[in-house]
C-alpha cells in the first residue's frame, strides 16, 4: 500500500504531523493489523512541483513525476521486501486522493498499479487541476525579479533563482480572501498533453482494470467554510442569509448570478421561515462539502463503473463526528478526521482516544487492507463489521463509515439531488 499525502500541493511530507514522535502517516499499526506492507514517499510541493507556464517551456506536473517514479521504484524493488509487485494498491487524502485519481488516470502508470483509494478528493475536484497556470508562474516570477511577458525568459529565469526563494515567492494568505479559499489553491496538475493528455473526465479507461474506492467525509467542506466564513464556529456568532447566499455565489463564480440563484434555492430549500442558526451554518458547510469534495467524488466513481473491464467500484461517507473541542457539538467528520482512523491512532496513542475511535480505526483498517489483498473489501485476513456492497450507477451503494457499522450502513443515493445539481444543472448553465 502506497500513501500519497495530502496538503493542497503546497505542504505535507511522507511521514506527516509529529507529535511526540508519533508520526501521522506511520505504517506500523496499518501494517501489523492489515498484513500489508506501507510505503510513504515525498513529491515536490508548491512552486518546485507545480509551476507552469502552460506551455513546452515549463510543463509542470512535476510533482505527478515524481509520485509516478515512487510507484514505479516500489514495482521494481518491493520484491525485495517481502512484497507482491502485481499488486500495488495506491492511497491518499486530499491533494493526496486528487493524486491517486490522475495516477490511475494518466497513461503512464497502465498495468503498474493494480488498486486504488481516494480519500476526499479526486481528478475532477474543481482544485485538482490549474486552468490558468501562466497567472500564478507570473506572479511567482515577479516576486523573484523574472521577466513575465516571455514565457521562456520566465522559465529560464526560474530555472537559475534559489529554490528557496522560488518555494516563498508564493503565499497562500488566508486573511482578507476575495472569494473562498478554494479559488485560491494556485499550483496543482495541469492538463499537460502528455502525463496527463486530456480532460480527466476523458481517462477513466486508463483505469478500466484497476480496483477503486473512494469516498468523502460528511462535513469536508468544514475546515474551508471555517476559513471563508470565521465566524462559523463561534456560537455566539450569528450568520445573516444575506452571508450564506454570498458564499454560495462565490462558489458558483463561474456561472455568475444563474448558478448562484438555483443553487441557494437548491440548498436553502429545507429551511422554512425562521431556520436555526445551527441550520444556516450547516448549509454553508454542505454546499462547500459538496462542491469541492463530495460531488466531484461520486462523478468519479460514476465514470469508473461504467468504463471499468476488470476494475471494482466502491464508494463511502465517513461520518464519525470531529474530536475537536473548539468545535460546536453538531459539526460532523472534518477534513482529514478519516487519517487518525486509517493509522491506527487510536492503538498507537490510546489514552487519547476512546472505544468507539478504536472501533472506527479497526473497521477501517479491515475495509482498507482486504481490498488492497482481494480488490473486495470484505474478503481478505481481517474479519469486517458488515458487507460492503460494491458501487454502481443505478443504485449509488455506499457504506456510512461511523462507530456503529450494521447492515443498515450500506445505504443508496448519497445527497443525489445535489450531485445531479452540480454535475448537470449547474455545467450546463453558459459561463460568464
Amino acid at each position: 500500500m502506497v500513501w500519497i499525502y495530502g496538503g493542497a500541493y503546497l505542504f505535507g511530507a511522507a511521514e506527516g504531523a509529529n507529535f511526540a514522535n508519533n508520526y501521522l502517516y506511520d505504517g506500523e499499526e496499518l501494517a501489523l493489523r492489515g498484513n500489508v506492507i506501507v510505503v510513504t514517499f515525498n513529491y515536490r510541493l508548491g512552486p518546485l512541483g507545480f509551476l507552469s507556464t502552460g506551455d513546452a517551456n515549463a510543463p509542470g506536473n512535476y510533482g505527478m513525476w515524481d509520485q509516478h517514479m515512487a510507484i514505479a521504484w516500489v514495482k521494481r524493488n518491493i520484491a525485495a521486501f517481502g512484497g507482491n509487485p502485481d499488486n500495488i494498491t495506491i492511497f491518499g487524502e486530499s491533494a493526496g486522493a486528487a493524486s491517486v485519481s490522475l495516477q490511475t488516470l494518466t497513461p503512464y502508470n497502465v498495468g503498474l498499479i493494480k488498486r486504488a483509494i481516494s480519500q476526499s478528493g479526486t481528478g475532477l475536484s474543481p482544485w485538482a487541476i490549474q486552468r490558468d497556470p501562466l497567472l500564478w508562474a507570473q506572479q511567482v516570477a515577479r516576486n523573484v525579479g523574472c521577466p513575465v511577458d516571455d514565457t521562456a525568459a520566465l522559465a529560464n529565469c526560474l530555472r537559475v533563482t534559489d529554490p528557496r526563494a522560488l518555494t516563498l515567492a508564493y503565499k497562500l494568505d488566508l486573511g482578507n480572501l476575495a472569494y473562498p479559499v478554494v479559488h485560491y489553491l494556485a499550483f496543482s496538475p495541469v492538463i499537460d498533453g502528455d502525463f496527463i493528455p486530456d480532460e480527466p473526465a476523458n481517462l477513466f479507461s486508463n483505469a478500466a482494470d484497476v480496483d477503486y474506492l473512494a469516498g468523502a467525509n460528511n462535513m469536508d467542506g468544514h475546515l474551508f467554510a471555517g476559513m471563508d466564513l470565521g465566524v462559523i464556529n463561534e456560537p455566539l456568532h450569528k450568520i445573516s442569509q444575506v452571508e450564506v447566499q454570498k458564499l454560495i455565489s462565490d462558489l458558483t463564480l463561474p456561472k455568475g448570478s444563474n448558478g448562484a440563484d438555483v443553487a441557494y434555492n437548491l440548498y436553502t430549500a429545507n429551511w422554512g421561515p425562521d431556520p436555526s442558526q445551527e441550520l444556516m451554518k450547516k448549509t454553508v458547510i454542505d454546499a462547500e462539502t459538496d462542491y469541492i469534495f463530495l460531488v466531484p467524488t461520486q462523478e468519479s466513481l460514476a465514470y469508473h463503473a461504467m468504463t471499468s473491464r476488470t476494475g471494482k467500484t466502491y464508494s463511502y461517507l465517513f461520518s464519525h463526528p470531529s474530536r475537536m473541542p473548539i468545535y460546536p457539538s453538531w459539526v460532523g467528520a472534518d477534513h482529514a478526521d478519516d487519517l487518525q482512523y486509517i493509522f491506527g491512532k487510536p492503538f498507537t496513542t490510546p489514552l487519547a482516544y476512546r472505544p468507539q475511535d478504536r472501533d472506527v480505526a479497526e473497521a477501517m483498517i479491515a475495509y482498507w487492507t482486504n481490498f488492497a489483498a482481494t480488490g473486495n473489501p470484505n474478503l481478505g485476513p481481517s474479519k469486517v463489521p458488515t458487507a460492503w456492497l460494491p458501487y454502481d450507477t443505478q443504485y449509488g451503494q455506499y457504506l456510512e463509515i461511523n462507530k456503529d457499522i450494521t447492515y443498515n450502513s450500506m445505504k443508496q443515493g448519497l445527497r443525489s439531488p445535489y450531485v445531479r445539481f452540480w454535475v448537470q444543472t449547474y455545467r450546463s448553465l453558459p459561463s460568464i
